[in-house]
């Protein structure tokens, strides 16, 4: 089991940056594929961003390609996602998530897929 906390959120202006982070604990946060989702208020969860094992492999939403990097850090049982040109429709409350399926590269996209949760840090853009 891992438990993982997000931080990193707050009030930022449009086309302004903002970097989330997510530790995990537990020893044995390299044998997870971690994710970031959002969900904005009356909103289903969406997915945004998800990375392998290794690192090697990432996977982003459309509508955060070329703005958001996801990365992490097995050391520091660490996931980040660094957001830029953010724009108010990013307003959201984002989520980390880590699951052991996924084979390779390969990197699930659903919610459903995903075992276990953070509780969320609020990112809010401002137009």
């Amino acid at each position: 089991q891992v438990q993982l906390a997000e931080s990193g959120g707050g009030l930022v202006q449009a086309g302004g940056s903002l970097r989330l982070s997510c530790a995990a604990s537990g020893r044995t946060f390299s044998r997870y594929v971690m994710g970031w989702f959002r969900q904005a208020p009356g909103k289903e969860r969406d997915f945004v961003a998800a990375i392998s094992r290794s690192g090697g492999s990432t996977s982003y939403a459309d509508s955060v390609k070329g703005r958001f990097t996801i990365s992490r850090d097995n050391a520091k049982n660490t996931v980040y996602l660094q957001m830029s040109s953010l724009k108010p429709e990013d307003t959201a409350n984002y989520y980390c998530a880590a699951t052991y399926y996924g084979l390779g590269n390969l990197v699930p996209l659903r919610p459903s897929d995903y075992h276990y949760w953070g509780q969320g840090t609020q990112v809010t853009v401002s137009s």
